[in-house]
């Protein structure tokens, strides 16, 4: 696979070497040798009509159903395109796909995703992490802006999750074993062994 991030801030020559590579399945160098691109899948991202894609998403529509919707913004997005890129560049394209904005619930999503990951590594240390659902939309919050999209998301995890467990980490707070639970309190995340918010057991 072979990624290009953000193909509209590329330099003329890149579009022209690619041309080749989507007419010919290869590039030639400037001494002659030819580098295949025939088992290689090109992507290409782009932020050309990312603007349409939020005003369409802030505006919304009522009356329609979501699939109109969608092909309206979509029709709107391949117009920016077609004002950006040559049209022998969009030809040589097998496919043109216009995502949804992202919305809380997308959001939420991500988070989980992301919250996996740091307790994979969590349990190599031998001990668990729950992260409840308050702290998981505090951090969707946080997390996301209308600009950058689900981009600070990372930054938020890593500032109220990891670094906040790494910090109890090595003030010994937790030990192989525990289970340990991420919760919001008052704009903040704060971690405690699951042990010691359970109630204490009555006596008999």
């Amino acid at each position: 696979v072979v990624l290009f991030d953000e193909i509209e801030k590329a330099h003329p020559d890149v579009f022209n070497i690619l041309l080749q590579v989507l007419d010919d399945g290869h590039i030639t160098d400037s001494t002659g040798r030819k580098v295949s691109f025939k088992n290689c899948v090109i992507i290409m991202t782009s932020n050309v009509g990312a603007r349409t894609i939020r005003k369409e998403s802030t505006v919304g529509f009522t009356i329609a159903s979501e699939e109109d919707n969608y092909q309206a913004m979509k029709d709107r997005v391949m117009d920016d395109l077609k004002r950006t890129f040559r049209p022998e560049f969009l030809n040589r394209l097998d496919e043109i796909i216009v995502f949804h904005a992202l919305n809380q619930e997308h959001i939420k999503k991500i988070v989980s995703l992301m919250i996996e990951e740091v307790n994979r590594r969590v349990r190599e240390q031998g001990m668990s992490l729950e992260v409840t659902s308050k702290a998981k939309d505090f951090l969707a919050k946080v997390g996301f802006d209308e600009a950058y999209g689900a981009r600070p998301l990372r930054r938020a995890i890593l500032r109220y999750i990891e670094d906040t467990l790494a910090e109890a980490l090595l003030k010994q707070e937790f030990q192989p074993g525990d289970e340990i639970v991420a919760d919001e309190v008052d704009g903040s995340i704060i971690v405690k062994s699951k042990k010691e918010l359970e109630p204490t057991a009555s006596k008999a």
